[in-house]
């Protein structure tokens, strides 16, 4: 078996357990191939944690306590080696539950609610020595009717794995193809980054790059679009207007590029750096401030061309760096609501 079918195989048992979410299987499966000194990196408020055991504690047993069936459902799993020879497992999906106690002050639903993932972990020697996560906790707030922030330009729904079925990709591990990927998506963020210092929407040659029923599947808070005139009105226009220094200071992060036949993913925390000056950001006004965005994405390619990506960003963490508390607004916006468990069997019960 080559080396990134392998890790796709050790990565399956921590897949299944949590699809089952039992406790003590779960915690099982985090030791079990995460080693114990790993980095482990989440998003914003969880932060940097130190071991398997902080990771199960701080951030998965209050989710499974507001969501007592809850169930791990990936759609995408896709393994390769990055340009500076690191070993990456990429995995997208959804974790499902029964919102029926309060998380992170999001008042329960009662309903079944989804919040997308995109979990990258890096191997060596057999072990996960990194992991860098995004889940969407603002996709939380939203089916809780709680965001206290402005509305999406883009659509919220619950967002679709590939439209092929394939996203769990399977072996052997096809590195001219995969390269083949990985070499379009670098090639098409160059040509993005020459709009708008190096002239208008024609130097990006978006047609070279991407289908014209391409999907964009961005962040809760952003939403999703489709097509190339999708993308630019709902996401592009708004995100340079507020921030035009995009891409000038790419000496400053770094960017791991893997790919996985048709498939390709993008790491880094953070992966950008700029300024929300002008007309500012999401409702946020101008501030002048410089900020980091950690986005974890992934592509499909069809065709030759882009035909659907799956974008993450922690955008908890840049609000958070612009001085604005999403978490303090959700509860002064709802602190009429009453806290508690919803009382009704949820599960197996």
């Amino acid at each position: 078996m080559d080396t990134h079918s392998t890790h796709k195989a050790l990565i399956a048992p921590l897949r299944e357990a949590m699809y089952k979410f039992d406790e003590a299987e779960v915690r099982a499966a985090l030791e079990a191939v995460i080693a114990p000194d790993a980095a482990l990196h989440m998003l914003y408020p969880f932060g940097d944690l130190t071991c398997p055991q902080e990771l199960y504690d701080i951030c998965y047993a209050p989710l499974l306590k507001s969501m007592p069936d809850l169930e791990r459902r990936d759609w995408i799993v896709m393994g390769g080696r990055t340009e500076q020879g690191n070993d990456w497992v990429g995995c997208g999906g959804h974790y499902f539950g029964t919102f029926v106690a309060p998380w992170l002050d999001i008042p329960p639903t009662g309903h079944l609610t989804h919040m997308r993932f995109h979990e990258f972990y890096r191997f060596e020697n057999g072990k996960v020595v990194e992991i860098q996560t995004l889940w969407d906790v603002p996709e939380v707030m939203m089916q809780a009717n709680a965001w206290p922030m402005a509305p999406s330009l883009g659509l919220e729904f619950c967002i679709p794995g590939p439209a092929t079925l394939d996203g769990v990709v399977s072996g052997p591990w096809d590195e001219a193809k995969s390269l083949a990927s990985c070499n379009h998506i670098v090639d098409m963020l160059k040509h993005l980054e020459k709009h708008p210092s190096q002239g208008g929407p024609e130097v990006m040659e978006m047609e070279r790059f991407w289908h014209p029923r391409m999907n964009w599947y961005g962040p809760a808070g952003i939403g999703t679009a489709r097509g190339i005139a999708g993308f630019r009105n709902w996401h592009q226009i708004p995100f340079l207007n507020g921030m035009p220094d995009r891409g000038q200071h790419a000496d400053e992060i770094a960017f791991h590029f893997f790919g996985d036949g048709d498939y390709a993913a993008v790491t880094g925390w953070p992966n950008m750096i700029q300024t929300v000056t002008h007309d500012g950001w999401m409702g946020i006004a101008p501030s002048g401030e410089r900020i980091t965005l950690k986005s974890l994405d992934f592509w499909r390619l069809e065709s030759g061309l882009i035909r659907e990506n799956w974008v993450l960003v922690d955008l908890l963490d840049v609000y958070r760096q612009l001085g604005v508390d999403v978490f303090a607004r959700l509860r002064e916006f709802n602190k009429a609501r009453v806290p508690g468990t919803i009382p009704f069997p949820v599960g197996e019960v």
